[in-house]
């Protein structure tokens, strides 16, 4: 099974989400540490951040959660960005800070 490495602020931004998107969240990300391949509706990729990133997509009532990941790391699954989505379009603000931290996490340790 591939160990999961969270950004630090990843970390802090999902255990802010309500606990049943944690938990279904949690389930995603460990089928992705056991080799299963995630596709729509809850995961797509995110080529506008980079080539290999991808989406895990969550929702509840009170609102829609994206978590940005990448699995083609030797170290294991990067989760890297969180953030609760407030409009249709994934801001360009979010995708420019999920490309500073997935730089971030790739640069630790090489």
């Amino acid at each position: 099974m591939k160990p999961a490495l969270f950004h630090r602020k990843a970390r802090g931004v999902i255990k802010t989400f309500p606990e049943e998107v944690r938990k279904e969240l949690g389930k995603a990300i460990l089928d992705l540490q056991k080799g299963h391949t995630l596709g729509m509706p809850l995961s797509r990729p995110m080529p506008s951040v980079a080539l290999g990133v991808e989406e895990l997509r969550m929702r509840d009532r009170a609102g829609i959660y994206r978590t940005f990941y990448f699995q083609k790391s030797s170290r294991g699954i990067l989760i890297f960005h969180a953030f609760v989505k407030k409009a249709q379009k994934t801001p360009a603000q979010e995708i420019d800070l999920g490309r500073k931290r997935l730089k971030e996490l790739l640069d630790e340790n090489t």
